[in-house]
């Protein structure tokens, strides 16, 4: 061989360790795009890798954005996993064809079937349950039923409700509409606007601080919105009452995530996504925002326990997503704005 293709070889060679040794390095990492902030997600990244010896690395924004930049990039993605919120977001990206099926027998043990996709695209993590808040002045417990109770003109003038804008609301009506049909749930969409004491209000904070000074007498909301609530002003007359439970149980949706579809590392990410279902992880993924962890084996933070226990619905909330185009068309019909 002449010293020349030598030279040639040599540094072919030299080439082929460096990037076998780049590759190896960037395999002990994962890339993680979340809709949830950095306080709620950073606590289980850091024991994942003082587990397992993968770093996490992470982008934050808001969940439009995040779809939009994963479209964006397309086969060029750094992103191995999507967090975010909601399953009706989670259900967008998958039909957007930005995640990939997980074959996981862990997954489908820790998470129970309604709280994951039935294509196996994503997985609940934690359950924020949807329920109605009262005010414990005016309203008794013996008052209160189901949702749909909530249309009955005893309430007129006396409901506060979050904007149709809001995916939470969205989503709610969407899986009412799996349970009851279109008819049946457009009625009673229509008989809360008829109840309503206020024009919808922009957050679901400034529903229930509402109900507390009697603006109003009850709300519909996630159930950590009232933790967060309660923990700051523990005086306020507000109670939390479990809807439904003489028939379909709590409307529940939850955080999720799944591995994108152009993963560098999907392994890693399988990994990643077995740890948050996992005991170990269920109660930091849960506990910090005040929701319900995911897997049934895990017990709530106490603080969350001493609401008491419910029924949920376990109709599966991939609904969420699929019905949610006809529900923001329902809310429109109904004057629900």
């Amino acid at each position: 061989m002449s010293n020349i293709r030598f030279s040639q070889y040599l540094t072919a060679m030299l080439c082929c360790v460096t990037l076998f040794g780049a590759s190896v390095a960037h395999a002990d990492q994962v890339v993680v795009y979340s809709a949830r902030i950095e306080q709620l997600i950073k606590p289980m990244f850091d024991a994942f890798t003082k587990d397992t010896g993968i770093t996490v690395k992470f982008v934050t924004d808001k969940e439009g954005p995040l779809l939009a930049r994963l479209k964006a990039e397309g086969k060029n993605t750094p992103a191995d996993m999507l967090i975010t919120s909601d399953a009706g977001n989670l259900w967008e990206a998958a039909r957007e064809g930005l995640l990939r099926p997980v074959e996981s027998k862990t997954l489908e043990t820790n998470i129970p079937a309604y709280l994951r996709d039935p294509q196996k695209q994503w997985f609940g993590l934690s359950v924020r349950a949807r329920t109605i808040i009262y005010n414990t002045d005016k309203v008794k417990p013996s008052d209160l039923s189901t949702y749909e109770a909530l249309a009955d003109p005893k309430w007129k003038g006396r409901l506060c409700l979050r904007t149709s804008k809001k995916v939470y609301n969205q989503s709610l009506v969407a899986m009412m509409i799996a349970e009851h049909g279109e008819v049946k749930t457009e009625k009673i969409v229509k008989g809360w606007v008829d109840n309503l004491a206020v024009d919808p209000l922009s957050d679901e904070t400034k529903a229930m601080e509402f109900v507390a000074a009697g603006r109003c007498d009850v709300t519909i909301a996630n159930s950590y919105y009232y933790g967060r609530l309660m923990a700051k002003n523990p005086a306020l007359p507000l109670g939390i009452f479990w809807a439904n439970q003489e028939g379909s149980g709590v409307h529940v949706n939850i955080s999720g995530a799944g591995v994108t579809r152009y993963a560098s590392h999907p392994e890693a990410a399988v990994k990643l996504l077995e740890f948050l279902s996992s005991e170990k992880a269920q109660n930091l993924f849960a506990d910090v925002n005040m929701e319900y962890p995911a897997n049934p084996e895990v017990k709530p933070d106490p603080a969350v326990a001493a609401w008491g226990t419910f029924k949920q619905n376990t109709i599966n909330v991939n609904k969420a997503g699929e019905l949610q185009a006809e529900a923001v068309k329902l809310m429109d019909r109904a004057g629900y704005r």
